[in-house]
């Protein structure tokens, strides 16, 4: 076989979510304005003394460092998507970057609940004016990231025939959650520091601290649970089968072994046995399946068996 005609035969392993590109320049915008919001609030931790702005200071860097690897995770997927070295491309690099970023979204809630509870018994004085104003200045920053990344998700829901869980990119998911976490946790501070200036409610402030930890924790679990079960190829579509199923049980032809499982956002592989009594060319059986906008690398093996009913 000549090398031209054999270079028609294979296909590119590129699989991609549809808005990588724009994903990843959205999310390298956003390390940009947490980070310099980062350095805002320890600087003024220092100069006012306050250990509430400190504090959130250094939980804005576990942010940024989460929503850094997410950039870079988008970079490298994009500058290796055509590397022999992955056998089915990148496109499962944005769900090992989310898994990544949910496990340090557990971490922080942890040290939020942590630090909370300790304050609960142990209150710490504040300065409200110069904590309230950073903690405004905070939220008002996370807004905008969250309105950068948040595009992705109004979109998902285009595609009626199979879960649309399946069309998630786990790492803007993953982005999207540490700047929502902590416009949320930017919400219940200001609240608990204006309740506590106003009227002296200073058990306020650690209480709302211990239930942000508790919300952040159930947004992480369910992240990692979600783009664990990707990378374990775990994630079942049961209305893709289903449509497989029904395409190629033509007949007496039944499918007798059948592996579908995620390869990126939007992008499906699917290895498929069937057993016939009169086998079709395979291009036949693969032809049934080029209208399934979200398979994206199908294999298909047929074995003759007289009498399969």
């Amino acid at each position: 076989m000549h090398s031209h005609t054999m270079h028609e035969w294979r296909h590119e392993h590129v699989f991609l979510g549809a808005a990588h590109e724009r994903n990843e320049r959205r999310t390298w915008a956003v390390v940009g304005l947490t980070a310099a919001m980062m350095a805002v609030e320890i600087a003024g931790g220092l100069m006012f003394g306050s250990m509430a702005l400190l504090a959130d200071g250094w939980h804005m860097s576990t942010h940024a460092g989460a929503l850094a690897i997410a950039a870079f995770a988008y970079r490298y997927a994009r500058t290796h998507a055509r590397d022999p070295r992955f056998a089915f491309g990148t496109g499962k690099l944005g769900d090992l970057a989310g898994f990544a970023s949910a496990v340090v979204l557990a971490m922080v809630a942890l040290m939020i609940g942590w630090e909370s509870a300790l304050r609960l018994f142990r209150p710490v004085p504040i300065h409200y004016a110069e904590a309230t104003s950073i903690a405004v200045a905070g939220l008002a920053v996370n807004l905008l990231s969250a309105w950068l990344l948040g595009g992705d998700h109004h979109h998902d829901h285009h595609d009626h025939d199979h879960d649309h869980a399946d069309h998630h990119d786990h790492n803007i998911r993953a982005a999207f959650w540490h700047v929502v976490a902590d416009a949320f946790t930017s919400v219940l501070a200001i609240a608990g520091l204006l309740a506590a200036w106003v009227y002296g409610w200073t058990w306020l402030d650690p209480v709302v601290g211990v239930l942000g930890a508790l919300v952040i924790a159930h947004w992480s679990w369910r992240l990692i649970r979600d783009s664990g079960a990707v990378l374990l190829d775990a994630a079942p579509n049961a209305a893709l089968v289903a449509s497989i199923r029904a395409r190629l049980e033509q007949g007496h032809d039944r499918i007798a072994d059948l592996h579908v499982w995620r390869l990126g956002p939007g992008h499906h592989g699917a290895i498929v046995s069937l057993v016939a009594d009169e086998p079709l060319p395979v291009d036949t059986y693969k032809a049934r399946l080029t209208d399934i906008a979200e398979l994206s690398h199908v294999t298909v093996e047929v074995h003759r068996c007289t009498g399969v009913h």
